[in-house]
C-alpha cells in the first residue's frame, strides 16, 4: 500500500499468486543502501519518488518518512557507490511550515533542485528549492487562498518547463466545488516561478461529470516537444463505470497549454467493465504520468485495468489514440502475475530506445508482508515485448528491497538507478537505493533540451575532465568543465540545428546526448 495523507483515496490492491517470470541474461542488481541505517533513522525511510541526478555526478532524492524531526521526510543525496548524505529534515521550522513529506524533484537550469510536499505549510503542502548543499527555502504554501482555490496536497513532483518557470498538479483544491461535498475541489494545474510566484491554470472536473479528469496524484506532468504540457489523472472521464466503481470516471489522458488551455485526449475504460484498456493512469506510485517517445508519442501506465486488472502499458498518440501494450497478468485466469503487477508511473525512456519501469506488486516472491509479489523492475519495447528484470525481495528477509513505487532514473554512466519504498538490511518498513545495470553505455544529458541560439546549457556526464570538443549536431561550442568532471557549461552555438550533442573526452571518446537537443 502506498503511504498517503488521511484526507486521501487509498488504493486496494487485489492478491494473487505467482509463477516464475521471465529474467534478462545481461542484468546485475546490486542494493547501494538501506534507509535507517543511523539512529532513530535520521537518515530517512521510505523513499517514494524517482532519483535526479545532480550537475556533481551524485543522485538526489527524497523520503517521506523519518528524519531527524520525527517522521516527515528528507533530502538526501548518494553516490553511485552508496555513499549517503541527508540534506534536509523537514519540519524544521515550527509548526512543519517548511513542509512534510517531500515527494520528489527536479534538476533546474540553475543547479538547483525544486520540488514540494505533499503536507505541512499551512498544512496543505509547499512548493521549495533546495541546493546541492542542502539550503531549504520554502517558496509557497498551499491553500492559503479561500476554499484552497490555489490548491491543496502537491502529490507529485515538478516539471520546469522551457520559459523557466515550474508546472505541477495538486490533488486537490480549486475552483470547482463538485468535489468533496462542494469543498476543497477536484485538483488544480499550476505554475510557479522560480521566486514562488503561484498562479492556478486550471481547476479540474470543469466540466459535468468531470469528463476532463480529477484528483491528479502521484503523476507529475511532462512537456513534450511541441511545447505544451502531458499528464493523466486517476480519476474522471467519460466513462464511469470503471474496475474499482468509481462514480467519476476511470482517468484521463490530457494536454494542458502553458497558459492553462487543457484538452482531454482520453478517458479510459472507453469499452466499460472490466476496463480493458486500462484504469487510472499514473496510481498507484510516483514519477511522470507520461514519457514522450522517440516516434513522437507517448507512454505511461495505468495502475489497474487491463485484462487481468493488474494494470497495463500504453501507447498513445498526440492526437488520443490510444494502442495497450501490454497486461500484466501472465495466465488466461489471471490467477498470477508472475510478470508483475500496479505498475507505478514514470517510465522512462533509455538510451537504448525501450523503456523501463517498476510495478508495486508480482513478480517470483511472495515473502513480502502484503502477500501479493514484491514488486518487479522490467523493460518493454515500443512494439510492446515485456521482459522481467528483476523481482524484489529475492534476498532472505528481503534485504534487496520491495515494493517499489517510484520510476526508475538512468544515470549518465548508462545504469538505471531506483528505490524501494520497503525492506532493506534494517527491517521490512524501511527502503533501499539500488542500482540495476543491463548493459546500456555512458552518454551526456544536457538540460535544458532545448533552446535558442546563446541558451546557457549544462550538459551532465562522467569523466568529462580534458574533453576536446563540444558539439550541438556538429557545431562546435566553446565550453568549460567542472571541477569534478561531472558536468559542462556551454551556450547553443551560432548555427546550431536540432540534433544530437555530442562531447569528445580526453580518451577521445565520443559520448551523445540521450535525446536530440532542440534549437527552435
Amino acid at each position: 500500500m502506498l503511504k498517503v495523507s488521511s484526507s486521501k483515496v487509498a488504493f486496494v490492491l487485489c492478491a494473487f499468486c505467482l509463477v516464475a517470470a521471465i529474467s534478462s541474461p545481461a542484468q546485475t542488481f546490486t542494493t547501494l543502501y538501506s534507509f535507517c541505517s543511523q539512529p532513530n533513522c535520521t537518515d530517512g525511510a521510505e523513499p517514494v519518488a524517482p532519483l535526479i541526478q545532480g550537475t556533481d555526478g551524485k543522485l538526489y532524492g527524497t523520503t517521506i518518512e523519518y528524519g531527524a524531526n520525527g517522521s516527515n521526510g528528507t533530502v538526501f543525496k548518494i553516490t553511485t557507490g552508496g555513499g549517503l548524505t541527508t540534506l534536509y529534515s523537514f519540519c524544521s521550522k515550527t509548526n512543519c511550515t517548511d513542509g512534510a513529506e517531500p515527494v520528489g524533484l527536479v534538476l533546474a537550469t540553475n543547479g538547483d533542485f525544486y520540488g514540494t510536499t505533499d503536507v505541512g505549510g499551512a498544512d496543505y503542502g509547499t512548493a521549495f528549492k533546495i541546493s546541492s548543499n542542502g539550503a531549504l527555502t520554502t517558496l509557497y504554501s498551499f491553500c492559503t487562498q479561500t476554499d484552497c482555490a490555489d490548491g491543496a496536497y502537491p502529490v507529485a513532483g515538478l516539471v520546469q518547463a522551457t520559459n523557466g518557470n515550474f508546472y505541477g498538479t495538486t490533488f486537490y483544491g480549486g475552483a470547482s466545488a463538485t468535489c468533496n461535498n462542494g469543498s476543497y475541489g477536484c485538483g488544480t494545474a499550476f505554475r510557479i516561478s522560480a521566486s514562488g510566484a503561484l498562479t492556478t491554470l486550471y481547476s479540474f472536473c470543469s466540466q459535468s461529470g468531470c469528463t476532463d479528469g480529477g484528483f491528479p496524484e502521484g503523476a507529475g506532468l511532462i512537456q513534450a516537444t511541441n511545447g505544451d504540457l502531458y499528464g493523466t489523472t486517476p480519476y474522471g472521464g467519460s466513462y464511469p463505470n470503471c474496475a474499482l466503481g468509481a462514480s467519476i470516471g476511470c482517468g484521463t489522458i490530457f494536454k494542458i497549454t502553458l497558459d492553462g488551455t487543457l484538452t482531454t485526449l482520453y478517458g479510459f475504460c472507453s469499452g466499460g467493465y472490466p476496463c480493458v484498456d486500462g484504469a487510472e493512469p499514473g496510481a498507484p506510485g510516483y514519477g511522470a504520468g507520461l514519457v514522450q517517445g522517440a516516434d513522437g508519442n507517448f507512454y505511461g501506465t495505468t495502475g489497474f485495468g487491463g485484462s487481468c486488472n493488474y494494470g497495463t502499458v500504453f501507447k498513445v498518440t498526440p492526437t488520443g489514440n490510444l494502442t495497450t501494450l501490454h497486461s500484466f497478468g501472465t495466465l488466461a485466469d489471471c490467477e498470477y502475475g508472475a510478470d508483475g503487477a500496479y505498475p507505478n508511473p514514470g517510465l522512462i525512456l533509455a538510451t537504448d530506445g525501450n523503456f523501463y519501469g517498476t510495478t508495486s506488486a508480482g513478480g517470483t516472491s511472495t515473502s513480502c508482508v502484503v502477500g501479493q509479489g514484491c514488486g518487479t523492475a522490467f523493460e518493454i519495447t515500443p512494439a510492446g515485448a515485456l521482459t522481467t528484470l528483476y523481482g524484489f525481495c529475492s534476498q532472505t528477509n528481503c534485504t534487496d528491497g520491495y515494493h517499489p513505487v517510484a520510476g526508475l532514473a538512468q544515470a549518465t554512466n548508462g545504469s538505471l538507478y531506483g528505490t524501494t519504498d520497503e525492506g532493506g538490511a534494517n527491517g521490512l518498513f524501511y527502503g533501499t537505493v539500488f542500482t540495476l545495470s543491463v548493459g546500456l553505455e555512458p552518454f551526456v544529458k544536457t538540460n535544458p533540451t532545448s533552446g535558442a541560439v546563446g541558451t546557457k546549457v549544462t550538459i551532465l556526464g562522467n569523466n568529462l575532465k580534458g574533453s576536446t570538443s563540444v558539439t550541438f549536431n556538429g557545431t562546435a561550442a566553446t565550453f568549460t568543465v567542472n571541477s569534478t568532471g561531472t558536468a559542462i557549461t556551454t551556450t547553443v552555438p551560432s548555427g546550431a540545428t536540432t540534433g544530437h550533442v555530442q562531447v569528445t573526452t580526453a580518451s577521445g571518446t565520443t559520448l551523445t546526448s540521450n535525446v536530440k537537443f532542440r534549437v527552435p
